[in-house]
């Protein structure tokens, strides 16, 4: 059995080549090619593009296709798999995506030709879930302002929430999507001794946290933090009205998918003081250009997309993923 694993700037050959070594111990031979961008900024403006609009908007180069019809497996992180590389490749029983998604895989032609697909849910969770406290203190406490205005040769020490600067302790913190990543930052944040409410209409388990509905999160959390995946059903689910509806002391963070809120009316929220503030890893254009209404916003925390980024995120997932399909494999001979 052939096995074609597409490295990327995120994840490299060298991470493949480690994380993959359970496959070729078995016998599956292993061809690692690179999906090739000129830099992170490039990588992560196709991955936007995909996230967004699906497997199809973007292409895939013909030196990926070199050979298709002779493999079984294809495990890709960011590289499209779309119809123009399942067309090619004939002989493929399975598809291996290295994240939580499969955003970048054709998934009806993959149904439709018979071909399984695999991710690896909840491969960079801890580090989303680590990055959100972060923004989440760095927003409420000032910390990202403080270091900008000192940068400058300020010493600052008034800020847009100087007279209700909060501690965590007994505050209210609404998680919308309670998976892998939204369960993680509930569970780092009670050790704060904050009381953690969750509104995930998907959620069945076992949880010592409130679930509640999402009308209770707007209106009686202190902070309010995305960790829903971006569907049609989920798109802008939090607009205007909702902003309305929290507390004007509250704070909003979003290190998951941009899409699940509309960014004009948080923008307009913050503006009009609608929230205290907010923090954001994901935007819907991406990178920032210069005219953007969140540079002129002193009540809002901004990172440059790098929540799940972490060398430890990555170089594990191939090793995951490497278990899952060898699961299957062994089902198969």
């Amino acid at each position: 059995m052939k096995c074609l694993a597409i490295a990327d700037l995120f994840i490299t050959k060298e991470m493949m080549e480690q994380g993959l070594t359970k496959l070729k111990e078995a016998g599956i031979e292993v061809t690692i090619r690179e999906w090739k961008h000129e830099n992170l900024e490039q990588l992560q403006k196709d991955n936007l593009a995909i996230e967004q609009g699906g497997s199809e908007v973007v292409d895939v180069p013909n030196d990926l296709l070199e050979d298709m019809d002779t493999f079984d497996m294809i495990i890709t992180q960011f590289a499209p798999i779309n119809k123009k590389v399942i067309s090619s490749a004939t002989n493929l029983k399975v598809i291996g995506v290295l994240r939580g998604g499969t955003e970048n895989v054709n998934n009806d032609i993959a149904r439709e030709k018979h071909i399984k697909v695999v991710n690896t849910p909840g491969r960079n969770a801890r580090s989303v879930a680590e990055f959100t406290v972060g923004l989440i203190l760095s927003e409420i406490r000032n910390i990202a302002r403080s270091h900008a205005s000192l940068k400058q040769g300020e010493w600052r020490k008034d800020f847009p929430n100087s007279s209700f600067i909060p501690e965590l302790e007994e505050r209210t913190i609404g998680l919308i999507g309670f998976g892998n990543i939204g369960q993680l930052v509930g569970r780092f944040l009670s050790g704060f001794d904050a009381r953690i409410i969750f509104y995930d209409p998907y959620f069945h388990g076992q949880t010592t946290f409130e679930q509640v509905d999402l009308n209770t999160v707007l209106t009686e959390s202190d902070i309010i933090s995305m960790h829903g995946r971006l569907t049609n059903e989920t798109k802008h689910m939090i607009r205007y009205e909702h902003f309305q509806q929290m507390k004007n002391t509250a704070v909003v963070i979003n290190s998951a998918r941009s899409a699940l809120m509309k960014e004009a009316d948080l923008i307009k929220a913050l503006q009009h003081k609608e929230i205290a503030g907010a923090a954001i890893d994901t935007f819907d254009h991406e990178p920032l250009g210069d005219s953007s209404p969140f540079l002129q916003l002193d009540n809002v925390t901004i990172t440059a997309h790098m929540a799940g980024s972490t060398n430890d995120a990555f170089r594990n997932t191939p090793k995951k993923l490497a278990e899952y399909l060898l699961a299957w494999y062994k089902q198969q001979v």
